[in-house]
């Protein structure tokens, strides 16, 4: 596995973007994972859509061609030293974002995101942008 996909990019793969479902699939050979942190929230959108079931179906069928990938000890340390040293310089991001950093930090992942405002603040975390 070389890529972490963040939740904005798997919302523009549902939503038929036609490069994020065209980049996902060149990646997807190299492998992608997802963190479960990103998978919560997703899964809050499914749940609040107007067609929870369907979507997700979806979400189970996307769940299959990507390895969902936990929040472990060495995330958490990751996560504990970024967080200190944003909160130092006055830059901190949303825990959230952060721990989805962090998991691509802590496993040398790529990660996949739009958001680069909130990413290209952490150390040494390689991004990719649609």
């Amino acid at each position: 596995m070389r890529y972490l996909v963040d939740t904005d990019w798997v919302i523009d793969y549902f939503h038929g973007v036609e490069q994020a479902v065209r980049r996902l699939n060149e990646f997807s050979s190299d492998g992608v994972g997802l963190s479960v942190i990103a998978l919560a929230e997703l899964y809050e959108g499914v749940f609040y859509s107007s067609n929870p079931e369907g979507n997700e179906r979806a979400m189970r069928d996307f769940l299959e061609d990507v390895e969902v990938v936990a929040v472990n000890d060495g995330v958490c340390r990751t996560f504990a030293r970024e967080r200190g040293r944003l909160r130092s310089a006055g830059a901190l991001i949303n825990d959230f974002d952060l721990l989805i950093g962090s998991t691509a930090l802590h496993h040398d992942l790529t990660l996949l995101t739009n958001n680069r405002r909130h990413f290209e603040r952490m150390e040494g975390l390689r991004i990719v942008s649609l």
